[in-house]
């Protein structure tokens, strides 16, 4: 047996998501970082052997323009890119590359902690050291750090160091939560086993095992959708373990789901209700994927409230999306359906002050062991989410370090840095604008080759019935909008109505409050552009929600997607609980379903400014009340377009940043929930060159080609003095239009 000690800056703990992005953020600030890891591979619930599907604030498209940026983006747009078909190993390799390109990351797999040395009361107690014995390899392992980073889930590390926590339910008087319980109990979410099938090409006989459970004696037939060929996702309700200790139980836990998923199968075999005679089993998980243990205390408990309020914490460093999904404690067996969801109206914040623990001061905590009420983690638990999250804690674990103070003190003395050092790496915050002074870019004057000025989207040749549903179109109003005009078919003299609604938040995208509105008469006939009056001029530029009233006789015509425009169908309201009848969730009721990248044939009145070239420097890095980024008119093939920026005097250039849009609303996924059709989003730019003009004359930088990722750092082997920087597009991955989101330059 070895005895080691490993010294560093900070010490993340726990491999999956949430560890891993802390992991990278920390040491891409310069922090020298131990992750360790209990199993041989990272990712967590994600990896191929759990093979839990990355879920996130998009809500697997209910939420408008949400996808992750930042490290899990990265992730998810490089997985796309090499792993359309979402195969687990390649995920695997997808994560274990990000961290493997950090010099800074000392990666420990199969590295188990179970000691945790602190002292000090309470109230006020700090770590000095935590130990890993790494199974297979007899090394006891001591990590001694300024910072340590509980990623675990079940909250171990923390636990050990004697932090503060909670497990269970929070009454309901506590937090004033209607979804919580009357009387507080340590009932959990349960875990999950998933499985995989395959066709095998010929019969195949299945012989269960003799603890396999007979489904027929139970009502699982009865509350449960079971079909042949479904994948992993399909069967995330066999869940079981809530009523039980998720970890002491873990064993007894995983038996059950085995006994369950050997019998579900043996009933789709076997039972004569299923064409099934050619499936198989191709893999079923060992490790059960648990949802809930303990939850930390931090200086702020995330709750219900917050959630459904959206509250706008000024301290925000991370976003979320996903519904408050909470399930029945008696998981597989109970009665009701597997899962009840309340949604926000759109994204919510969650605060940097649930990230380090009350009570210890070199702690902080990513994943699912925030500092959250049992009903606010039923939607911060998903691992997208938890992966942003964990950027955030390990960003303030890294200026905690360089400032030699605690993680609270980051939060009461140095906000804003975190913040702004988050958006110089493009992290998930929504709403806060870019204020870096160290960005060149601030002090020069914008202009591009053409700008996208009118919001007009010709024909392809499809149409819309608008028929009995009514249709929502979503355009940014930057400043002034006084008309529309629309593209239909008209098969009788009828009348159209269209109305102007808010969306109520900026970082919301369903109606809000009536603003407008107007009806026309329009004649029979073909391709026709009818004219719509509608004046809105808001105090401040913000997106527009209008809804054209279903009618029979009416048909528009689309086409490919606008950026910045989204194309919506009413549906009918959500079937809810009677307790939770009275809550409006347009979110649900206001889908993209059979609309996805497309847009309604527009034209609008008058010109926008919502894509002008000053939009990349100083603003939002994502769509916040309009498109937040520069759109060249459409491009003409072979064509090519540039933007620019002039300073009064040479400065010195020696790093160019730049963040190009990879189209947030479009929903990715790490395995098999869905395909995107795509390998690289089409949005992105492909082929470039930066330029510098110095002593009047051009040069070139840089040329790339077969880009594919959203953001991209350029540092020139020396700087230069330029009078003007250039970038050059010359081609995308199929988008219409170059477009760009944000340009920094450093000397």
């Amino acid at each position: 047996m070895r005895n080691e000690t490993v010294a560093c800056d900070v010490t993340v703990v726990g491999g999956g998501l949430a560890g891993v992005c802390a992991a990278i953020a920390a040491a891409r600030l310069g922090q020298k970082v131990a992750l360790v890891q209990n199993r041989p591979v990272l990712g967590g619930n994600s990896s191929s052997e759990v093979r839990v599907w990355v879920c996130g604030a998009t809500a697997h498209g209910a939420n408008r323009y949400a996808r992750e940026t930042g490290i899990m983006g990265e992730l998810f747009v490089e997985n796309q890119y090499r792993n359309i078909d979402g195969n687990p190993y390649i995920w695997d390799l997808v994560v274990l590359e990000a961290v493997r390109a950090e010099a800074n990351i000392q990666l420990f797999l199969n590295t188990d902690v179970h000691e945790v040395e602190a002292d000090g009361p309470q109230t006020d107690r700090k770590i000095r050291s935590i130990t890993g014995w790494m199974m297979g390899s007899e090394r006891r392992i001591r990590f001694e750090s300024a910072i340590y980073l509980d990623c675990t889930g079940d909250g171990l590390v923390g636990f050990l160091a004697g932090a503060d926590f909670r497990l269970g339910r929070e009454a309901r008087h506590e937090y004033g939560e209607d979804w919580a319980p009357e009387i507080a109990d340590e009932i959990t979410l349960g875990s999950t086993l998933l499985f995989y099938t395959k066709d095998a090409g010929h019969p195949v006989k299945y012989t269960p095992p003799s603890f396999a459970l007979d489904i027929t004696k139970t009502d699982i037939p009865i509350n449960r959708v079971i079909h042949s060929g479904d994948n992993g996702c399909a069967y995330w309700w066999i869940e079981w373990g809530g009523e039980h200790d998720t970890v002491h139980d873990n064993e007894r836990i995983r038996d059950e789901l085995w006994s369950i998923i050997y019998g579900i199968w043996d009933y789709i075999k076997n039972s004569g209700k299923f064409d099934a005679d050619h499936m198989t089993l191709e893999w079923i998980g060992s490790l059960p994927g648990k949802r809930e243990y303990r939850r930390f205390i931090g200086d702020y408990v995330l709750n219900q409230h917050d959630i459904l309020a959206q509250e706008p914490f000024e301290d925000r460093i991370a976003f979320g999306g996903w519904s408050i999904d909470l399930h029945p404690p008696q998981g597989i067996y109970a009665k009701e359906r597997g899962s009840k969801h309340l949604y926000a109206d759109g994204i919510y914040h969650i605060p940097y002050r649930s990230l380090y623990s009350a009570n210890v001061g070199n702690l902080m905590f990513a994943g699912r062991d925030i500092s959250a009420t049992h009903v606010a983690f039923g939607t911060t638990r998903v691992m997208a989410t938890c992966a942003v999250i964990g950027e955030a804690a390990g960003t303030g674990a890294a200026l905690a370090v360089r400032h030699g103070v605690s993680p609270r003190d980051i939060h009461r003395e140095r906000l804003t840095e975190l913040q702004q050092t988050m958006l110089r790496q493009d992290a998930s915050i929504i709403g806060v604008r870019s204020d870096d002074p160290d960005d060149l870019i601030r002090q020069a004057q914008a202009s591009a080759s053409s700008t996208l000025t009118r919001l007009a989207v010709e024909p392809d040749g499809s149409t819309h019935a608008l028929g009995e549903a009514d249709l929502g179109i979503l355009l940014p109003v930057a400043p002034r909008l006084e008309r529309i005009e629309l593209l239909v078919d008209v098969d009788r003299e009828t009348e159209l109505t269209v109305a102007l609604w808010d969306t109520g938040r900026a970082e919301n995208y369903v109606p809000h409050a009536e603003i407008v509105s107007a009806t026309v008469r329009v004649a029979a006939g073909e391709r026709q552009w009818i004219e719509v009056p509608l004046v809105w001029e808001p105090e401040q530029e913000q997106n527009a929600f209008l809804i054209v009233s279903a009618n029979p006789d009416v048909r528009v015509h689309t086409a490919d997607q606008q950026t910045g425009m989204l194309l919506f169908l009413k549906g009918d309201p959500p079937k809810l609980a009677p307790e939770d009848e009275h809550r409006p969730q347009p979110l649900r009721q206001w889908t993209m379903s059979g609309l996805r990248r497309r847009a309604v044939c527009l034209r609008s009145y008058p010109e926008t400014d919502a894509y002008a070239p000053s939009r990349t420097s100083g603003g939002y890095l994502r769509p916040y009340g309009g498109p937040q980024l520069w759109s060249s008119e459409r491009l003409a093939a072979g064509a090519e377009a540039w933007l620019q920026y002039s300073w009064d005097a040479p400065v010195s250039l020696r790093t160019v940043q730049l963040v190009f849009n990879d189209d947030v609303n479009e929903d990715l996924i790490n395995l098999h929930h869905h395909r995107t059709l795509f390998e690289a989003i089409p949005e992105l730019v492909r082929d470039y060159r930066i330029e510098a003009r110095v002593a009047g004359e051009w040069t070139t930088l840089v040329e790339e080609s077969g880009n594919h990722k959203r953001m991209r750092r350029h540092t020139l082997d020396t700087p230069v003095n330029a009078e003007a920087l250039r970038l050059v597009i010359l081609a995308t991955n199929g988008g219409a239009h170059a477009e760009v989101v944000e340009v920094r330059a450093f000397g």
